[in-house]
């Protein structure tokens, strides 16, 4: 097997999905599903709750995958905080919301992404995914729901799961009017219509549901997506429709640096009076989700300039497309454009990775308070030296941004200096 070029980086760009090191399963996170201790519910082959309205759609095996809804064994309202990471999570504790998505049992069948309206099953599932509040289900399941962990980068950590035999509705979905047009538009593309669907301020939440349960899309196109990859499309289409209209706002005028701290993940965000661009980076510590102990920390990032990127965030992945998003919303508000920097190191207390809402909500938080103000770069500089625990100069070293702000300088300084 050829050795990866950024071996030192490989589990922090890995994240335990992607198997960059060619092992069969992640080790890393073998020890983190010995660790967690699951409270073990009592499950039976007929559930009947008040399903959130969600809907999951596995990668592994694609595209032949495991989807379908969520159903918890509790009625009620109460349930819409099983799976709403936009509005009620922040500020939760990691046990709470591990103990949230235990509570949901998988009602799953193994199908084509392209062939699963073949399922009626699925059908009611996507009904559920389209509803506006909890609806009330009934499930047979071929056999008890198994507890299993599952833990990804992008999505929560999941609870049980088990084959469904069938599933019915107990109430009527309440589906907004828009939704159930853009739904109905099958000769819309999918990526319009999430970008339709944003505008019209529904959640990122609700609408990269609607994206996974194969219900955005002209009729030829539609398919089921992964829960994992509508995620980051979402929040890479929403953002990418802020974005577009902020470069032709005028520039801030002035140096400004919000930050926020949760669940051990802190965040400094520098925005610099200049065109649009932006760029993440993350410091991961040993002994946080995705480094184990004994190894230095190690900070990996990922950029664009004015004009976008062509390629895949690969090394921030997920979490990039998601503090963008909070970036550009924010940017859009205030109507102005800039370059920013986001700092994020990932310290020890987070230990379970639960998606990249963490990510999305902090930043967010961040932008809602006031900002501290700077005159200039190497003032607003100081204060994150002061800030951060990792040394600035391997933080330096790797901002793209910063070079490039740098190089400006010393050509500008030169022009000066020879009078050109």
């Amino acid at each position: 097997m050829v050795r990866p070029k950024f071996s030192k980086e490989l589990c922090v760009v890995c994240k335990g999905s992607r198997l960059l090191c060619g092992k069969p399963r992640c080790p890393i996170m073998l020890k983190w599903f010995a660790a967690i201790p699951v409270k073990r519910l009592t499950f039976s082959k007929e559930i009947s709750g008040s399903s959130p309205p969600s809907f999951f759609v596995g990668y592994r095996g694609y595209p032949n995958v495991l989807a379908g809804p969520m159903i918890p064994p509790i009625t009620g309202e109460s349930s819409a905080i099983l799976d709403d990471s936009d509005r009620r999570w922040f500020g939760k504790t990691i046990d709470e919301i591990v103990n949230y998505r235990m509570m949901l049992v998988r009602a799953s069948l193994r199908v084509n992404v392209k062939r699963f309206y073949e399922d009626r099953l699925l059908a009611t599932g996507q009904e559920i995914a389209m509803a506006a509040k909890p609806v009330d289900a009934e499930a047979v399941l071929e056999k008890e729901p198994k507890i299993r962990v599952e833990l990804d980068s992008h999505s929560q950590p999941m609870g049980p799961s088990a084959t469904v035999k069938s599933i019915s509705l107990a109430s009527e979905p309440v589906v907004p009017r828009r939704v159930d047009s853009v739904v109905s538009d099958t000769d819309l593309k999918a990526g319009d219509a999430v970008a339709e669907l944003y505008s019209d301020g529904f959640s990122v939440h609700y609408i990269y549901r609607l994206l996974s349960s194969g219900l955005l899309g002209t009729s030829k196109s539609r398919k089921l997506v992964p829960t994992r990859w509508s995620i980051t499309a979402t929040d890479d289409i929403a953002s990418r429709v802020l974005i577009k209209e902020i470069r032709d706002f005028p520039e801030l005028g002035e140096f400004l640096l919000f930050s926020e701290s949760y669940l051990d993940n802190h965040f400094l965000i520098l925005m610099i009076p200049r065109v649009w661009s932006f760029e993440q980076l993350e410091a991961w510590y040993p002994g946080s989700a995705w480094l184990a102990k004994g190894y230095e920390p190690v900070i990996v990032h990922d950029y664009e300039f004015h004009g976008g990127r062509r390629s895949y965030a690969a090394r921030v992945a997920g979490a990039y497309y998601a503090s963008r998003l909070a970036v550009a919303e924010y940017l859009s508000k205030i109507r102005r454009q800039a370059s920013v920097i986001v700092f994020r190191e990932v310290r020890p207390g987070y230990v379970l990775p639960l998606g990249v809402w963490v990510i999305r909500e902090t930043v967010r938080s961040a932008l809602r308070k006031a900002p501290l103000t700077f005159n200039s770069l190497e003032e607003a500089i100081q204060h994150i030296r002061n800030s951060l625990k990792i040394p600035w100069k391997k933080w330096e070293r790797k901002s793209q941004i910063l070079k490039f702000f740098t190089i400006q300088k010393t050509m500008n300084d030169y022009l000066r200096e020879t009078g050109n």
